[in-house]
Parts: structure tokens; C-alpha cells; sequence
């Protein structure tokens, strides 16, 4: 099925959908934790509000690609704001709404399996965004074992000859996260027995506020004068970690990052912070948008693999540094250079040639 059939398939089977609840009176009300019986609703849920990417960039992509594919479809978004109770509210709201799929990024994947356990029974399906769900109907994510190995390989990179002698410090993510394992492992596979040691080791949480009190208590426990560079899992972590090198008066070691926030752009063009790994919202809320209308459709998915038997898509990702800045996030429209290139940042913006 082509791209144009399947959007008439789509279309037709939306109005149809949409005219017959209408009928019996079903297809009525607006309240955001959807009505019972509006099939047309897809939930969205998403886990945290501290990463800026899932306001700025996932939640508008996801609802902009539903409506492209779905006319009469409707997204219900919720954020969980890291709490795993409020998150259960808010998909037991869309289940007892009639809502009949949830895309779903979990705050804490292994509850989250119960959930979806519960929710299939009475006929909703769930896509697990971004983080693997045991037992959800379709995954979409990036390759996130590629990603720690990208982080690794890039910090490998930045170090070059040093990385035989180097200590390094590695800030991980949640462990309640899955993908966090997934990044770690990654990392480990890129690092190990290629750099010196990992001489510290620690979860920030996702928390730059916690990511900064471990860089400090690493600086402590290694030496400030033996820290090579430092593996943060995302973007945020980083923020917080380069404010306790710098408070420290640690300059030009390596850092890492992931999520290529703008706040880490800007850092990478300040030179604070080395690299990021760019996982395009233009392609993963699109396909996860396309997923959750798919099974809203009882269309066949097209999945590339599958994730502990569930049908997944595997994104690829990108690192970025100074030298692709304008031919990832600005080419893909993601940033505007006068969005990162403040006056503080004109000078290098240009030398980067930045437009």
C-alpha cells in the first residue's frame, strides 16, 4: 500500500469512524480525558518535564503528525512531570475515557508493563514511546545501545591519544529508565578497555541538580587534576555537570551529552560541552503518530524488527558537534540560528557559520 492510498484508506476510514459515533451520539464532549467511546481520541503521555524536548519538540510533532494522517483525530496529552502516580492517573483517565490507543512514554517502564497489561484487556492499545513497554503492541524509539555507543566513540574521539591514560566520569541516567541501561551499556562497550578507567560512576536521575552534586562529589573522590572527560547520558545532566567543572575550575575536557537541546547546542558552540546525540523528533514523533493511527485503524503495522516481541521501529542517531550544527538542527528546522546564537554567542556562531 502506497503513502497516498494508505491516507485515503485512512481518511475514509476516519470519516466513517467519526460520522457513526456522531450518529449515536457518542462523537460529542471535550474533556481531555477523553469520552467514552470517542475512538477518534489518541492519548499521549509523557514522562518529564526537566528535559526541554518533550514540550518544545516531541509533544507539538507527535500532534501535528496525528492530525496529518487522521483528520477527525484528536490527541489527549498529558505530562507526568516525573511522577509515576500521576502518570498511572492520567492513563487510567484515557483507558476509563474510551480513549483506544495511548502512546506512552513511561516514567517507570517495569510498572508501566502492568498498566499496559490492564489496558489491552479492555481493548486499548499502547505504543511505548521512546522507552521499551513489555508487552505493548509497538515500540518506536532510536537505537538506544547505538546512542551510548555514539557517546562513547565520541568521547573517545574528542580525548584522541589521551584516552589510553584518561579518567573518566560517567553520570548515567535513571535506572528506572530502561533506556538509561541501554545508554550505559552502550557507553561501556565503546569505553571499556579503551581509556584508562572509569575512576567514577554514578546516576544524576535526569536531574542536572543531581548530576551537578555528582560531578562535585566525583571531583572530590578523583581529583580534580585526573579527570579526563565525562559521559553525561543527556543534554540536561550535562548543564548541571559543566556548572560544577566550571565552579571547580575545570576547563576544556570533554563532555558529553544526548537530546540536542538547545541549552546543549549553545554549549557545544560555547565550547563547555563537546557533543550531543541528535535523535530527531521529525522522525520519532512522526512514526510514533503514524503507529498510534495505524492501530487506531486496524491497519497492518510496518515495523522493521521487533523488541522482545514487540513490533518496533529502531530510529538512527546522529552525533553532533561543532562542525554538523547547521546541517542537523537548523537544516531540519528544528533551531533557527538566532535561536541559538545569542549576543553572548554571535562571535563563534559566525566562525561556525551559523545562519
Amino acid at each position: 500500500m502506497n503513502a497516498m492510498t494508505r491516507r485515503t484508506v485512512i481518511a475514509t476510514a476516519t470519516v466513517s469512524m467519526a460520522l457513526s459515533l456522531a450518529a449515536c451520539g457518542q462523537a460529542s464532549g471535550d474533556d481531555d480525558s477523553g469520552d467514552k467511546g470517542s475512538s477518534t481520541k489518541i492519548g499521549l503521555l509523557l514522562p518529564e518535564n526537566k528535559t526541554s524536548r518533550y514540550e518544545a519538540l516531541d509533544r507539538p510533532q507527535f500532534e501535528k503528525a496525528v492530525k496529518g494522517a487522521c483528520l477527525a483525530c484528536e490527541v489527549v496529552y498529558n505530562n507526568a512531570v516525573s511522577d509515576v502516580v500521576k502518570q498511572k492517573q492520567q492513563f487510567d483517565q484515557l483507558v476509563a475515557g474510551g480513549v483506544r490507543v495511548i502512546a506512552l512514554d513511561p516514567v517507570d517502564a517495569t510498572k508501566a508493563a502492568g498498566w499496559v497489561k490492564d489496558a489491552k484487556a479492555k481493548g486499548v492499545k499502547v505504543v511505548a514511546y521512546d522507552r521499551a513497554i513489555e508487552g505493548a503492541d509497538a515500540y518506536v524509539s532510536h537505537d538506544n545501545n547505538r546512542v551510548g555507543e555514539l557517546q562513547g566513540e565520541a568521547l573517545l574521539a574528542a580525548l584522541g591519544p589521551k584516552a589510553d591514560d584518561a579518567d573518566i566520569v560517567m553520570i548515567n541516567g535513571d535506572e528506572k529508565d530502561p533506556n538509561a541501561g541501554l545508554f550505559k551499556s552502550g557507553a561501556h562497550n565503546a569505553l571499556d578497555g579503551k581509556v584508562g578507567k572509569i575512576a567514577y560512576e554514578a546516576s544524576g536521575q535526569w536531574d542536572p541538580k543531581i548530576a551537578g552534586e555528582k560531578m562535585s562529589a566525583a571531583i572530590s573522590s578523583v581529583g580534580k587534576d585526573r579527570i579526563a572527560a565525562v559521559y553525561s547520558a543527556n543534554d540536561g545532566m550535562a548543564g548541571g555537570i559543566v556548572t560544577a567543572l566550571e565552579n571547580a575550575g575545570i576547563k576544556g575536557i570533554p563532555v558529553g551529552g544526548q537530546d540536542a537541546e538547545i541549552a546543549g547546542i549553545q554549549r557545544i558552540v560555547a565550547g563547555t560541552q563537546t557533543f550531543t546525540i541528535y535523535k530527531s523528533p521529525l522522525e520519532l514523533a512522526p512514526k510514533a503518530a503514524e503507529v498510534a493511527v495505524d492501530l487506531l485503524m486496524d491497519l497492518p503495522l510496518r515495523a522493521r524488527t521487533e523488541t522482545n516481541g514487540v513490533p518496533s521501529h529502531l530510529l538512527d542517531p546522529v552525533v553532533v558537534d561543532k562542525t554538523n550544527i547547521q546541517s542537523t538542527v537548523i537544516e531540519e528546522g528544528i533551531y533557527t540560528a538566532a535561536d541559538i546564537c545569542t549576543p553572548e554567542l554571535a562571535a563563534k556562531c559566525t566562525k561556525l557559520g551559523l545562519k
